[in-house]
């Protein structure tokens, strides 16, 4: 793992057991707002569709130059911001005036490096849920549409195991 601990969720779809590992890790998903989306070249095309998904939900997208290029072209619609280092107002003034509820970020390069500490930071202080990873992200919104689906439940391990008695 990437973080300081572990967290394990179970249910019957993937997104809802996502969800429920992040609300272990104490990372609480929103099911509304706008999100800032940052991606390094390479990692374009794979966020053309977690994007269209955000925006099926509901969800209002903020991205950088590069990125809201890519999404707009796709007919995804992004309105953009500022990175950090392109001043004012910027990614991290959105977060800190609680416009931004969900962060994904993926940085290559020294200077998008240096610009998603001050984002994380930021994030992690606000808690706001950050995500640096193609996986981590689409993860996210599959747990984002399963629980804006349905709420999550709990029901004990043996639950998950009808067929298997001797498991139980």
């Amino acid at each position: 793992m990437k973080s300081t601990g572990e967290v394990m969720g179970i249910d019957n779809d993937f997104g809802r057991a996502f969800g429920k590992s992040q609300l272990a890790a104490s990372t609480v998903l929103p099911l509304e707002g706008i999100v800032f989306i940052s991606v390094k070249d390479a990692d374009k095309a794979a966020f053309i569709p977690i994007c269209r998904d955000l925006s099926v939900l509901g969800f209002e997208i903020l991205a950088t130059g590069g990125t809201t290029d890519a999404l707009n072209a796709a007919g995804v619609p992004a309105k953009r911001i500022n990175k950090v280092m392109e001043g004012r107002p910027h990614a991290v003034d959105a977060m800190l005036s609680n416009q931004i509820s969900l962060v994904m970020n993926t940085a290559q390069g020294a200077p998008a490096i240096r610009d998603s500490f001050s984002l994380r930071q930021t994030a992690l202080k606000n808690n706001i849920p950050y995500y640096t990873t193609v996986s981590g992200s689409r993860a996210a919104v599959a747990a984002i549409k399963s629980m804006k689906e349905d709420k999550l439940g709990v029901k004990s391990i043996q639950d998950y195991l009808p067929n298997r008695p001797e498991l139980a």
